[in-house]
């Protein structure tokens, strides 16, 4: 059985209840004779003063477990930066849907209690890895654990792009953008554009068209070890971007390439007794909700 004695905890130092949560938690783990480490921000708060703090980009090194208040984006945001270190999460939702982030704030004392027991599910996501080349040389770098979509910007024009997977030519478009997603990403913006959910087991990618100017492009999925190429063919006045979960943000110019592949990172979520996919699908997108017949008005 794992052992956690090194904890880290997570969240938005702006947010009242997330502050509130994560205090809870941090006391309690300190009874419980466990080193708590929080990010640099949290360490500002009373209720968090003399505790071992470092900058997010460190604390996957620092501890064994990490513990992230919020909801999805704060997860995301974590992410990318705890892969890199192979750190287990566990998420307390303190936000919207929850996809990510499946404890109800309620129950993060107990649940958390379980996984220090080691009463837990522990899965792994993929990452995609991301490089932007222009004129043969990468001017950028980044990490995604939903999606990653090439837009248009701020202009009010389609965006003119091709799209390549493994060296293959697949077609060339005119639309808002192309959203990359993984199975983790597939109840996110790809979900919204028209895509399918898809398991967080399953190995593939899919890529989902943004307004194409056709009606005949559709989402395609392809295997998670498919190298993705994106070639900006456009002049825009204003950039083109590509954004990486919606957090990290990179300007594009004309014959830039977007080259998406499967990292070598990967994230471990642990969730608690119980936990079912379906029932967070079930619950966050109302599956099977019954419409309630109108009464007519007498």
């Amino acid at each position: 059985m794992k052992k956690f004695q090194q904890i880290g905890l997570i969240g938005r130092s702006s947010h009242h209840q997330t502050i509130a949560t994560i205090a809870r938690l941090s006391q309690f783990l300190r009874d419980q004779q466990l080193e708590v480490w929080v990010e640099d921000e949290l360490a500002e708060h009373e209720e968090f003063m003399g505790l071992p703090h470092c900058g997010l980009e460190l604390i996957g090194q620092k501890v064994d477990l990490a513990i992230v208040v919020g909801g999805d984006g704060s997860l995301l945001g974590a992410s990318r930066a705890l892969a890199r270190f192979n750190t287990p999460v566990l998420g307390i939702n303190r936000g919207t849907l929850g996809f990510l982030t499946d404890i109800r704030p309620q129950e993060a004392v107990d649940k958390v209690a379980q996984a220090l027991a080691g009463e837990f599910t522990e899965e792994t996501r993929f990452l995609n890895a991301v490089r932007v080349v222009r004129e043969g040389q990468t001017i950028a770098r980044a990490t995604a654990l939903n999606d990653v979509v090439l837009h248009k910007g701020q202009s009010a024009r389609m965006l003119g792009f091709d799209l390549c997977i493994d060296d293959q030519f697949v077609y060339s478009s005119r639309s808002d953008g192309l959203i990359c997603s993984t199975p983790t990403g597939s109840t996110a913006y790809a979900l919204s554009a028209g895509g399918p959910i898809m398991h967080p087991k399953l190995e593939a990618l899919i890529l989902v068209p943004m307004f194409p100017h056709t009606l005949n492009a559709r989402p395609i999925v392809v295997p998670a070890d498919s190298v993705i190429s994106v070639t900006v063919t456009e002049k825009h006045q204003a950039l083109p971007q590509v954004s990486c979960d919606g957090q990290t943000h990179i300007a594009l110019l004309l014959g830039d390439t977007i080259f998406i592949e499967r990292s070598e990172q990967h994230l471990t979520l642990l969730h608690p007794p119980g936990y079912s996919y379906y029932e967070i699908c079930r619950s966050k997108l109302q599956w099977g909700g019954r419409i309630e017949p109108q009464q007519d008005e007498e």
